[in-house]
């Protein structure tokens, strides 16, 4: 069994304006302002896939964030950190709500 060390962030956004225009918006200052972090081994933004709709679907978003750090004390680091503070100040204007995933995940 692999070891768990790593803590993926998964982050799920419905906003209050819903055009394709604010998703573009969102998920540029995602990549702006979240990605590149200090133990940051994976980050993607995105938004959802229409096509995607099986009853298991969650659809109550249209942007996602999945960051993957190398540890906990990376994650705690981020969320501290004046890019991600930024990031929260210049957008949250448009959050209808915003969902957190954290989970330890294997390396």
């Amino acid at each position: 069994m692999e070891k768990l060390t790593q803590i993926a962030h998964n982050v799920f956004f419905t906003l209050k304006d819903k055009s394709p225009e604010a998703q573009q918006k969102l998920v540029e200052a995602c990549q702006k302002y979240l990605s590149g972090h200090p133990g940051c081994v994976f980050f993607a933004a995105g938004v959802l896939t229409e096509e995607l709709n099986r009853p298991v679907n969650d659809r109550d978003f249209q942007v996602a964030l999945h960051v993957v750090f190398d540890s906990l004390e990376s994650q705690n680091a981020y969320q501290v950190a004046e890019r991600h503070v930024q990031f929260i100040e210049e957008n949250k204007e448009n959050w209808e709500t915003v969902r957190v995933f954290d989970s330890t995940v294997g390396s």
